[in-house]
Parts: C-alpha cells; structure tokens; sequence
C-alpha cells in the first residue's frame, strides 16, 4: 500500500466528537440535574416514611413497639406546643456547642502547631495517636471525676472528640501544603505571621473545614451517647428515659430531633466553610456549575 493510502486510510479513523446538551446548554442542564437530585432527596425519606405509617396501619408491624409516623408527628407536635421538648434541645445544643467550639480551638492550634514544627509533632504525636483510639466515651468517668455532675463532663466530651477531628484534618493539610509555596514565601521574605496569613491558612483551610464538618456530626452522636449515661435532662436522656417508661412514641420523637440537629449543624459548618473559602473546590458528591 502507497504511502497516500496509508494516510487516508488514517484520517477514515479519526472521529468527531458533536458538542451534547452539556456543552450547548451548560445552565439549562445543571438545572436539571439538580432538580432531579433534590427531587430524589426528598422522594426517597419520604417513600420510606409512607412505607412505614402503611405497616404500622395494616398491622404489619407491632405499633406498640414501632409507632406510626403519624403518631410521633402529633405527639411532637403537642410536646413542642407545650413547651416540654424545647428543655431537652436547649440542653443538648448548648453542650454541643460549647464542646465544638472548645474542641475546635484546641484541635486547629495544635495541629497548626504540629504540622508546622517537625520537633513538636515529633513529640506529640504518639501520644495523641494512642489516645485517639481510646473510645471516647470510656473518658466520661474520668470527665466526671475531674468536673463532678452537671454540665462540665458533657462538655468536656464532646470537646475530646471534635479535638481530635479537627487535630487530625489540620496537622495532615498543612504537611500537605506543597514545598514550592513555602520555599515561594521564604524567598520573598516572608514573615512568620505572613507565612501563615498568605500561604498555610489558605491552602490547608478547606481540608480543615472538611474535618470540622465531620466533627459536627460526630459532637451529637457522642452526647447523645453521654446524655443516656450521666445527665438528667436532654435528647439523649429522653430517648433513654421514655424507653424505660415504654414510651416508644416519645423515644422516637427524641430520635428524629436528634436526627435534625445533626443534620442542621453538620449543614452550618458546610455553608459557613463555603463562604470562608470560595476558592474551595465544592463538595464531591454535589452537583458542579
């Protein structure tokens, strides 16, 4: 075969690639998308709520045991009209708050620390890996040791626990700052200050924000946990309580809150993330514009 036929012979195989609806219609189409996830968000918890309040009426299901949807609905209605709800969240949100904020501090400070100073994470960070795998909640008799009844033990625990989070995501995203940025501050002579303002913070921020999402959701499941064993009021102590008292109407009621403060937090640190760092890439998982 001659030397032209080989060459048309090649170009026969090339193809064309025609632009989709993606590339025509970028905004139409992200639209879409998103339309179809959030309709797939609420379709899907509420197939599994219908499916659910269906059982419980056809007898499928023991509704002493598993109360209808329709039933925990009312009877949280009437509780939060009678005000004997509103206690029990403010106890609870007031811990997790307090704790986070504490546990966040702490956490930042040190894995900045860490992860700048080879000496100091030399030095530390054995000892805090072996009491990372320490169950957090095999602490709270030493919390209640150290701080007696009352708010301190809860508090402390959920700080010990969002501590670590934020530690663990802080320390790795300033090692993973590349080498080029800083050696680029150094020859410009930055400061100390500078170094950390201009080059750290930016660039390990967003991982830090993603540890501190975790931590949020994390800081709930562990005083809910806590609220059952030492506490006297909360949504922890209310689901462990009404249960005892096979109150299952009421111990749902407890779950569902503890369900919606998890996620109405864990959502808090995302957006306040997104706003802190808009040069973040979005969360994977969501749809991209």
């Amino acid at each position: 075969m001659s030397t032209a036929a080989k060459s048309t012979t090649v170009e026969e195989q090339v193809l064309v690639r025609r632009p989709g609806p993606r590339e025509l219609h970028p905004v139409r189409t992200h639209r879409r998308r998103r339309t179809l996830e959030i309709a797939l968000a609420v379709a899907v918890p509420l197939l599994l709520v219908l499916l659910w309040q269906l059982a419980a009426a056809r007898s499928w299901i023991d509704e002493r045991v598993y109360p209808a949807p329709s039933t925990i609905l009312a009877d949280g209605w009437d509780r939060t009209a009678d005000g004997e709800l509103w206690p029990d969240v403010w106890a609870t949100l007031k811990r997790v708050l307090g704790g986070y904020a504490i546990g966040t501090d702490a956490g930042y400070a040190l894995g900045l620390l860490m992860g700048s100073l080879a000496l100091v994470r030399a030095a530390l960070e054995p000892l805090l890996d072996a009491l990372y795998v320490v169950p957090k909640l095999a602490l709270l008799p030493v919390f209640l040791n150290m701080f007696g009844l009352g708010e301190g033990p809860q508090i402390a625990l959920v700080a010990a626990t969002v501590f670590f989070f934020v530690w663990i995501s802080t320390m790795a995203a300033v090692l993973a700052v590349p080498t080029g940025h800083r050696e680029a501050g150094q020859v410009f002579g930055a400061s100390p200050w500078q170094m950390f303002r201009h080059i750290l913070l930016p660039a390990s921020l967003p991982a830090v924000l993603v540890g501190a999402r975790i931590a949020a959701g994390v800081a709930v499941l562990v005083i809910v946990a806590s609220e059952q064993i030492a506490a006297a009021d909360g949504l922890g102590h209310l689901i462990f309580d009404s249960r005892a008292l096979f109150q299952n109407d009421v111990m749902f009621v407890g779950i569902v809150c503890v369900a919606v403060l998890g996620v109405v937090f864990s959502e808090v640190v995302r957006i306040a993330g997104r706003l802190l760092t808009p040069w973040a890439p979005r969360d994977r998982g969501r749809s991209q514009s």
